[in-house]
This record gives C-alpha cells, sequence and structure tokens, in this order.
C-alpha cells in the first residue's frame, strides 16, 4: 500500500476529472496488527478535518510508515499535529474506538467484492455500472492501460 499510494495520486492528477479516487479500509490484522488502529487513524482525521484532513493524514500516514507494521502507534496523534489537525481532539476520537465498526465494514464490503489482498483496486464505470478488480501495487503504465481500456468501452 505505501508503495502504491504514490502511483494512486499520480492516476487522479493524470485523469483530473475522468477518475476519483474512492478509499476504502482493508486492514490485513492477521499479518499486520496496527493495521485497524491506522485506519481509524484516518477516518478520526476525516472527521475533525474533513475530505481535506483525511488525505493529509494519509498522504503523511504512507510517508512516514516505515510499513509492515512497523510505525509506533504512539505516532498516530503526532501525524495529526503535523497536518493541522487538534491533537487532543484526535485522540480522544482515536481512543474511543468509533471508527472500528466502520473499517471492519470497509473490510468486509472488499471481501464481497473479491479483494483478497491490498492494495485491491475496483475500477469502476460509472456510466455502464462495469467493474474491474486489478489486484496489486502495480505500476502506473499498467493501471494506465486498464483505465483507458475500460474509458474507451464506456
Amino acid at each position: 500500500c505505501k508503495r502504491f499510494h504514490p502511483t494512486a495520486r499520480q492516476v487522479v492528477d493524470e485523469y483530473k476529472g475522468k477518475v476519483a479516487w474512492v478509499y476504502r479500509h482493508f486492514p490485513l490484522d492477521q499479518i499486520h496488527s496496527k493495521a485497524d488502529k491506522e485506519a481509524e487513524a484516518t477516518e478520526c482525521a476525516n472527521e475533525l478535518g474533513g475530505n481535506d484532513g483525511f488525505w493529509k493524514y494519509t498522504d503523511r500516514l504512507f510517508e512516514v510508515t516505515p510499513s509492515n507494521n512497523g510505525l509506533d502507534p504512539s505516532e498516530l496523534p503526532k501525524i495529526a499535529v503535523q497536518v493541522g489537525l487538534n491533537q487532543s481532539k484526535f485522540k480522544t476520537c482515536l481512543d474511543s474506538g468509533k471508527y472500528k465498526d466502520h473499517v471492519e465494514a470497509d473490510y468486509q464490503s472488499g471481501i464481497k467484492a473479491g479483494v483478497t489482498g491490498t492494495p485491491g483496486n475496483i475500477l469502476l464505470d460509472t456510466k455502464t455500472g462495469k467493474t474491474k478488480l486489478v489486484p496489486g501495487a502495480l505500476p502506473f503504465e499498467q493501471f494506465k492501460t486498464e483505465i483507458d481500456t475500460m474509458l474507451k468501452e464506456s
């Protein structure tokens, strides 16, 4: 996910107005025990800073994490401050566990859609309703091919 995050950003930038990035959580907590709490942290960032807060927090989280369960959870509130969020309110939100069910619902939705690992990408043509599951951290060029094909077919 850390490796793919900049690629997804590149897709959105390249296809301005044609592609929207809708983020769903799919924490693999069986191998990354801290993933659930990190996902909840992004939702707290959304609560406190809106869509902008969510993306700033998520971007920064991927910048600073050593990945694969390597981030100390005590860093999560510090990241909130780094992106301009109130640390006390963020910590209260995160400690409450209020987004635990939301993160789990996203995970279950991914399972239903056929996602088996991360990143699990689902391309959706909003005109036709056609979807395509694109698993893995593919390079931009491969993603571009998939998107261009879908755009031509719609």
